[in-house]
């Protein structure tokens, strides 16, 4: 069965960035999702679309089909006080927030300076070209009960 819409796939994958170090992996375990369920980035699901299982490609995916360039508008400085309730702020750090309509959102921090702290709300592989090894393990039709909540329920 080729890949389409509406089936669940199983892949293993290892995922690269520029300069080849390792930044996420399937591990033991395959990884499995609905296709078209935009359970992937854009980008890898479109290569795999079409691909059966045993299948073992390359796919090498820019910035827009998969996490987006950075905006620069969701990097800010605060005034540390409004930070100072958290010890040991340090660069790398991840924290939360809430954003104007109530949403939660992942900051980091970039800087740390006296008067002031840099957190970029940016996703961290935004503006990376990500490549991946992907093997697909299995393939099959979407039951309508998985289709109808976007994801997969069982292997």
């Amino acid at each position: 069965m080729k890949i389409s819409k509406h089936c669940v796939v199983a892949i293993f994958y290892t995922l690269c960035n520029d300069e080849g170090e390792q930044l996420d992996a399937s591990g033991e375990e395959a990884l499995i999702y609905l296709h078209g369920g935009n359970n992937l980035i854009r980008g890898l699901e479109q290569e795999l679309d079409g691909k059966q299982a045993g299948d073992s490609f390359q796919a090498c995916v820019d910035p827009e089909l998969a996490y987006g360039e950075i905006d620069d508008q969701l990097i800010q400085d605060v005034p540390r006080n409004l930070l100072a309730e958290i010890d040991n702020l340090h660069v790398g750090m991840a924290l939360q927030s809430k954003t104007e309509e109530g949403h939660m959102q992942r900051l980091v921090i970039d800087a740390v300076n006296e008067d002031s702290v840099t957190v970029n709300a940016n996703h961290p592989l935004a503006g990376m070209t990500l490549h991946f090894d992907v093997t697909i393990d299995s393939v099959r039709q979407a039951t309508e009960e998985e289709v109808e909540h976007g994801h997969p329920h069982s292997h």
